[in-house]
């Protein structure tokens, strides 16, 4: 349907080939995304989600030599602005099939998470964009005219694949520089979507977890940063069936050890710290309402002087375990930028009705999971089936410790194959860059030798 040049042909293919394979027409229509006439709800979407290819807007695809390849503008902005349509559940459908094949692909044990965290869509020239609000930006420290978009992504290490949304706007009538638009048919999913968008943060979070598990994706924990690592929220997380693995500041709360109640500033007192380690020790304490967690602390390398708090609600997992599966959280932090960045979220359509945004979310959301899928069939030998698994194990997770020693030492098994005067040079090389590294880091090579 779009114009195929060289250079995104191929790209367009493989996604023609994914969205047969994921049965993307389907679930559209189980999802009550359909048309009554003229061309077909499928056909619309794949437009739209190919359209970034293209490397221009919908208004400058329509006026470029190519506009014979699309219908009109009015059909592409009706489809968008559509409140019958139920996004939410298109997004969970496609969602829970990904991840239900990637699951396959490992071993059981393997651990799979959900991870939870916001990003401010800016709308800072806009003044009559529905539910337009007053929000704060984390990352400017300032507060934006815009939404906060609550993403909940599911990641097996390898894969992260955003299951759901919201588009916040805000609780407070105050911080709303528009409501809804009175043209909006109350019975519709385009009204409930923008009363969602209403509530509060944690409240919108528990929901889109609660849909998630209910639609059969799998997870053992949930990732979470210091905003939403609270006790409330950790409560609402555990009352699911999943654990909590987040980071905590320090604020007034206390936790009970020993039958005593400490801030975790004086219970990094009592955790032993050495200088070349990358996470001091551990604490089992219970939180003001009785949950048990484990308490880790790391390192800050940004601040020699601080360390980082990791609380676990499942106490049996190791130090290292917890601190390397909270490392997966970092896979959401690539997926806002890489979908603000190239699948042009946010800036794509410049709409004024809240639920074309939405849509645009929706579309933004199953280009960055379709790429992820043609990926990982692409670089996955498991893919190959069941005669993978007869030859070869999954690959085990490994900590950075590890990892780097590992890497080490293939590197010094390399270069003794190579001429006296060049492994000499290298090895000088190798030898001041450990030097110059902090405590922590030459304590991870000290067991390596050129002789060994």
């Amino acid at each position: 349907m779009i114009y195929q040049n060289d250079k995104n042909e191929n790209t367009q293919n493989q996604f023609s080939n994914a969205l047969k394979e994921l049965q993307i027409g389907k679930l559209l229509r189980n999802s009550n995304i359909t048309k009554s006439c003229g061309i077909s709800a499928y056909g619309v979407f794949q437009f739209l989600l190919l359209l970034v290819f293209q490397g221009r807007n919908l208004f400058r695809f329509l006026n470029s030599k190519h506009k014979d390849q699309a219908v009109s503008k009015n059909t592409y902005y009706r489809f968008l602005n559509e409140t019958s349509y139920n996004c939410g559940r298109f997004l969970l459908l496609l969602a829970a099939k990904v991840t239900s094949k990637f699951d396959a692909l490992t071993r059981p044990e393997r651990v799979k998470v959900l991870v939870l965290d916001d990003s401010v869509v800016k709308r800072n020239r806009s003044k009559s964009v529905e539910l337009l609000a007053h929000v704060y930006d984390h990352v400017e420290h300032r507060f934006q005219k815009g939404f906060t978009l609550l993403t909940l992504g599911w990641s097996d290490g390898y894969s992260f694949i955003p299951v759901g949304f919201n588009l916040l706007s805000s609780a407070k009538k105050s911080n709303r520089y528009n409501e809804i638009s009175e043209n909006i048919d109350h019975r519709t999913n385009g009204y409930k979507f923008r009363k969602e968008s209403m509530m509060s943060k944690t409240d919108a979070a528990v929901l889109l977890i609660q849909r998630a598990l209910q639609s059969s994706i799998k997870a053992d924990y949930l990732l979470m940063d210091t905003w939403f690592t609270t006790e409330p929220m950790i409560r609402s997380v555990m009352d699911t069936g999943l654990d909590v693995i987040g980071m905590v500041k320090q604020l007034k709360q206390r936790y009970t050890y020993k039958g005593k109640k400490y801030t975790l500033h004086e219970l990094k007192r009592m955790v032993r710290f050495e200088g070349a380690r990358n996470i001091f020790g551990s604490l089992v304490v219970t939180t003001k309402t009785g949950i048990p967690v484990k308490i880790v602390f790391v390192r800050n390398r940004n601040k020699k002087n601080e360390c980082l708090y990791l609380l676990s609600t499942d106490v049996s997992l190791s130090d290292t375990e917890i601190v390397r599966i909270y490392g997966n959280r970092w896979s959401i932090e690539c997926f806002f930028r890489s979908s603000k960045s190239f699948l042009k979220l946010g800036t794509e359509f410049q709409s004024h009705n809240y639920g074309a945004m939405v849509s645009h979310t929706t579309i933004v959301f199953t280009r960055y999971i379709i790429l992820e899928w043609i990926r990982r069939n692409q670089n996955d030998q498991k893919t190959y089936g069941e005669l993978f698994f007869m030859f070869c194990d999954d690959i085990q997770d490994r900590d950075l410790t590890s990892a780097l020693q590992s890497l080490m030492a293939l590197f010094v098994e390399h270069i003794l194959t190579l001429s006296a005067d060049i492994t000499s040079i290298i090895k000088c090389k190798i030898s001041e860059w450990i030097a110059s590294q902090a405590a922590f880091i030459r304590a991870l090579f000290r067991d390596i030798s050129w002789e060994s």
